[in-house]
């Protein structure tokens, strides 16, 4: 079972970033998150935004600002993104040179601490770091542009980290992103996902609060409760 109620996390990266206070408020600081997707152009073939960035949302925001950075040697930019607002910080196992130390110096800097793996990287290649996690992101898709469609054999890598948790008795989070959207958001969740960002079906739609409300009715769907 899910350690905490299931998160929605919209991603800010498919956001009209003219209108960030507008795109920020429909964030219920109680139940969800803000994703912060950190592209640098060289792990992943795309460019976003930086911890100037990060700033702003802190201060638009009383939501848990979740960032993930897609870049490249992570551990050298723990500190500024800490300083300006992330409360949790995901690297992804492909991009460290020691993922230890880099969940480490996130951990020290006072955020939690997540890790990320790319939907060709095994499940078991991120087992070594689980018990150093507070959140395992399973990406959906592969990282770098949002609008992509779903990677449904991801759910396996879910169903396995789910396993990995309760056999263990661990309590970090589940995480899927990419291809997002109420009907995947339920297979996740029935898979063990905990937390669901989602950009394009939130923000890409006419009414982004209406479209994170289904985000959040469908989560919450008993259909998806029971784990399978």
């Amino acid at each position: 079972m899910s350690p905490r109620p299931p998160i929605a996390a919209p991603s800010i990266l498919s956001a009209d970033f003219s209108r960030l206070a507008e795109a920020l408020a429909i964030v219920d600081p109680e139940r969800d998150w803000v994703h912060c997707d950190v592209m640098d152009n060289h792990f992943v073939p795309n460019l976003t935004f930086g911890p100037i960035l990060i700033a702003a949302v802190r201060k638009l925001t009383r939501a848990f600002v979740d960032v993930h950075l897609m870049i490249e040697r992570p551990e050298r930019m723990i500190g500024a993104f800490r300083k300006a607002g992330a409360d949790e910080m995901i690297v992804h196992l492909e991009a460290c040179e020691d993922a230890v130390a880099a969940l480490a110096a996130v951990r020290a800097s006072g955020a939690k601490a997540g890790l990320a793996t790319k939907p060709g990287t095994a499940f078991a290649a991120a087992e070594p770091m689980l018990e150093h996690l507070d959140l395992l992101l399973v990406m959906t898709v592969e990282p770098g542009f949002g609008g992509q469609a779903f990677m449904r054999d991801m759910l396996d890598k879910v169903r396995a980290a789910r396993e990995w948790r309760e056999r263990h008795g661990a309590g970090f989070l589940i995480q899927v992103d990419g291809g997002i959207a109420p009907d995947t958001a339920k297979e996740a969740l029935a898979a063990g996902a905990d937390v669901f960002v989602a950009g394009n079906s939130v923000y890409g739609k006419p009414d982004p609060r209406a479209a994170l409300r289904e985000l959040r009715r469908a989560i919450a769907s008993p259909a998806g409760a029971e784990r399978r």
